[in-house]
């Protein structure tokens, strides 16, 4: 009964906005649209999805412990401060029928309890752009499209030499062609849960590098942090999110969120025996 009210009163608050009755001055630009921004920019990029969302509102997140410095953080973030520096948010303020029907639902439920969060912290003179560049497929109803929305985030890189910055267990790239189109791939591999705690030893490594490399980075609430600073001192950084658990799903064609294998592996002697050798080559520094 209560899923059933939460369900009705989603609905309703969606057809508030659909409607134009509850007015909504947030504008987002479409995945294509990001797509192509970053392909012919040089802009760095901050990704705000659900879980960002959900911290403001003061709850922790499995891999990240909420902190009051992290949740003002994440607010000025959100007000898309930077002209060099996009941010991206759900696609959501519009009509849903992008999205198959689990996921419309999910982002109607996600609207109902933190439409409060967007009105106060998102900046109506901006323009965002689309988080789910990085969530591209598994949510979609037409996939028809995804496999030129694959094609072209692999040109955001292309001829690029790549700084990865990730968790132990991320394997971005690893047993796909994600990353295949740069020129060259380096990682720096960070904590798999409350990297933020260790933001200062990242931005030490990251550093060691010159201005000519793109970082691109996966280390959840931690990323958007890791990503702003990098920009301010010149860097060309991109939160990517789970940007490869995605690309595996499209590769494959899966229908469900599968569990990747990959995400177990980790170690030196489990990525061995994985055969994983090309990734720990990559792996210049571990935090």
């Amino acid at each position: 009964m209560k899923r059933l009210v939460k369900d009705i009163c989603a609905q309703m608050n969606y057809i508030l906005y659909r409607c134009g009755i509850r007015k909504c001055p947030i504008r987002v630009h479409t995945v294509e649209e990001t797509i192509e921004e970053l392909i012919h920019t040089d802009k760095s990029m901050v990704r705000f999805g659900d879980g960002e969302i959900t911290m403001i509102r003061g709850r922790s997140l499995k891999l990240q412990k909420v902190r009051p410095d992290i949740i003002e953080g994440l607010k000025q973030l959100l007000g898309y401060e930077y002209e060099g520096m996009i941010v991206t948010i759900p696609e959501i303020f519009g009509d849903l029928s992008v999205y198959n029907r689990a996921s419309r639902q999910f982002w109607k439920d996600h609207l109902l309890f933190s439409r409060k969060v967007y009105e106060a912290y998102c900046n109506p003179q901006r323009i965002y752009y689309s988080t789910s560049i990085s969530r591209f497929y598994y949510a979609m109803e037409d996939r028809n499209r995804c496999k030129r929305w694959a094609e072209r985030i692999r040109r955001i890189w292309k001829d690029k030499d790549v700084v990865v910055v990730e968790g132990a267990r991320t394997h971005n790239g690893v047993g796909n062609n994600l990353l295949d189109t740069a020129r060259s791939v380096e990682r720096i591999i960070g904590p798999s849960s409350d990297a933020y705690d260790k933001l200062d030893e990242i931005m030490e490594c990251c550093r060691k590098y010159g201005k000519d490399r793109l970082f691109l980075i996966s280390l959840g609430v931690a990323a958007k942090f890791l990503a702003r600073r990098l920009f301010l001192e010149g860097y060309r950084a991109l939160d990517i999110g789970n940007l490869d658990m995605e690309y595996e799903w499209y590769v494959n064609k899966t229908d469900g969120k599968v569990p990747l294998a990959k995400h177990n592996i980790i170690g030196q002697r489990a990525n061995e025996e994985a055969g994983y050798e090309s990734y720990l080559k990559e792996i210049k520094y571990q935090i």
